[in-house]
């Protein structure tokens, strides 16, 4: 006997960073999975496919895939996030192969949604009122869903990279609709923190992946076990220490003792509170970083 193929409500889109535009396609597929008692999903790719169209790494991303995908989950509910592969026969596949190969036989979409501006297939020939006719033939259901601004400002991608690269990170969270980002393996780094007093995490950002403007950041640091704590968080190239180029992102953890190495944290970026600049001496250097760290404590009681 074969196997019924589970139903799914799919929103479709690349949705870096995952902020409120993506939110409000991401809600009406909640919305509509309830209602046709479906699982709801998400399609996004691997890489930006205007990456691979132009053959060089021009989109820098707000989130890893593995952020995007828990980002869709903790915040939207979204149950499946499908990450497909943006290769040469993706990027040629016909735009009504994709719905009806891909989306439909595959993945067992019963109902599709889409922004206002989304396209897709081969030569991008794919658009919401084509995809909408398509769905009208194949008995799906489709929402298209328009743009969502913010202080009469289109809620993009694009508009949310400009700010984090200029370490405005508050207003870059008002528009994500939630904190900035970073989910990775702790590494072992120069043991600065033990110098200093304080345990550290040493985290890196995937290839691809932009980097915050340099600087000290007030973060929160998430652990395995649910739990979490405030930290100091320096991203850029630490010149009192280093003196090289390699881009580092050092977490100083407040009011915690342990060893983090090898734990998957989540790092969640929220305000800067200075540019990276260089200390004549480590005394110095941590004279500043006990200033950073009340700071911190201040800005977190102030929420």
């Amino acid at each position: 006997m074969k196997e019924t193929q589970t139903k799914r409500v799919i929103a479709l889109g690349f949705f870096d960073g995952v902020h409120l535009g993506h939110g409000a396609l991401l809600r009406r597929v909640g919305e509509m999975a309830a209602a046709l008692k479906a699982v709801p999903a998400a399609v996004t790719f691997d890489t930006h496919p205007q990456n691979l169209i132009l053959n060089a790494p021009v989109v820098p991303l707000l989130s890893s895939p593995l952020d995007r995908a828990e980002l869709m989950r903790r915040y939207y509910g979204i149950q499946d996030v499908i990450v497909a592969r943006f290769d040469e026969r993706m990027m040629h596949l016909p735009w009504r192969d994709f719905v009806t190969d891909y989306l439909v036989a595959q993945h067992g979409a019963v109902h599709l949604v889409v922004g206002h501006d989304f396209h897709f297939g081969y030569k991008g020939e794919g658009n919401p009122v084509r995809l909408q006719g398509l769905c009208r033939e194949l008995g799906l259901g489709c929402d298209v869903i328009p743009k969502v601004e913010r202080d009469h400002i289109t809620i993009s991608s694009t508009y949310i990279r400009t700010l984090v690269a200029q370490g405005e990170m508050e207003r870059a969270n008002e528009f994500l609709g939630h904190p900035h980002t970073l989910t990775d393996q702790v590494a072992h780094g120069k043991k600065l923190g033990s110098t200093l007093g304080f345990p550290t995490v040493n985290l890196r950002f995937q290839p691809g992946v932009l980097i915050p403007a340099y600087g000290v950041y007030a973060t929160k640091v998430w652990f395995e076990n649910g739990d979490h704590r405030l930290a100091v968080t320096n991203v850029g190239v630490r010149p009192t220490v280093d003196d090289g180029n390699r881009v580092t992102v050092e977490g100083f953890i407040l009011d915690f003792s342990g060893d983090l190495y090898g734990q998957t944290v989540r790092m969640e970026f929220y305000k800067r509170l200075r540019g990276e600049r260089k200390f004549e001496s480590l005394p110095a250097l941590k004279e500043e970083v006990m200033r950073n760290a009340q700071q911190t404590r201040d800005y977190f009681a102030g929420l």
